[in-house]
């Protein structure tokens, strides 16, 4: 069995041209599946229309955080049409807090911070697992916020932290996703080392685009057969015992029905 599911790409981000190059691929790549995340309200109403057409594809609503905060009325209008929708989505997401952002520009993190704690009470309250964006010295801040809700249904995608915050998310019952880059970033072979394999994901976050080997490509889901078997070597696995594992992890954290 080598069937993947894309734990986290941004579909709605690619050109008609390229989106319609991934979905056609999916069958000969082995991809079961997209689970494609938003940046504010259009972004989800393209995604939406996407899951509607496309079998396969799986959205998540949310508010990426590397960008400028919502005014009042459209954050009330995301969430008021998220809990409209909320049936036809998987997950709240791509949601957390602005860590690049802060490297350009002074940023207040409070208000960032006010936001994420209001997504997270709208996952609890959907009971939709959540997909956060939230790497090195944020995720201590993440943790703490869905401690203090008690809800671990949480995927940190693309995640980057201290070998104490791993333990914590591990301990907690996190999920994490890696991307192509696990063959050429030492941190990302460290955290594969680390993390249990019954709670990881693979992903793309495309289109972002990778370097080493994957240089100049379009980034497409069939990249992650690559990551699944760096895996595996690093695990000292079985490729099949790491295939079934991760496309299972997903399916299960996101509760997808594969037939739609």
């Amino acid at each position: 069995m080598r069937k993947l599911i894309d734990a986290h790409i941004h579909l709605d981000l690619y050109s008609e041209e390229e989106r319609t190059q991934i979905l056609r691929g999916m069958k000969e790549a082995e991809i079961e599946g997209l689970i494609t995340v938003s940046m504010h309200l259009a972004s989800s109403q393209m995604n939406q229309q996407l899951a509607q057409h496309f079998q396969g594809v799986y959205p998540c609503y949310g508010y990426h955080p590397e960008q400028a905060l919502p005014r009042d009325e459209d954050l009330a209008d995301l969430f008021q049409w998220i809990r409209a929708n909320a049936q036809e989505m998987v997950a709240v997401g791509e949601v957390g807090l602005p860590y690049y952002l802060r490297q350009e520009q002074h940023l207040d993190e409070t208000p960032y911070i006010e936001l994420l704690d209001q997504f997270i009470q709208l996952a609890k309250h959907l009971h939709k697992p959540i997909v956060l964006h939230a790497i090195y010295d944020d995720a201590p801040k993440v943790c703490q916020l869905l401690e203090k809700y008690s809800y671990n249904q949480a995927h940190f995608h693309w995640f980057k932290g201290d070998p104490r915050t791993i333990e914590r998310m591990a301990r907690n019952g996190y999920f994490v996703s890696h991307t192509p880059d696990l063959l050429y970033e030492a941190e990302i072979v460290q955290l594969v080392q680390q993390y249990p394999l019954g709670q990881m994901m693979v992903e793309t976050d495309g289109p972002w685009p990778f370097t080493g080997p994957f240089q100049g490509m379009l980034t497409e889901p069939k990249m992650m057969h690559h990551t699944v078997n760096e895996i595996a070597r690093i695990k000292g696995l079985p490729i099949a015992t790491v295939y079934e594992q991760l496309e299972s992890n997903t399916r299960r954290f996101y509760s997808l029905d594969l037939s739609k």
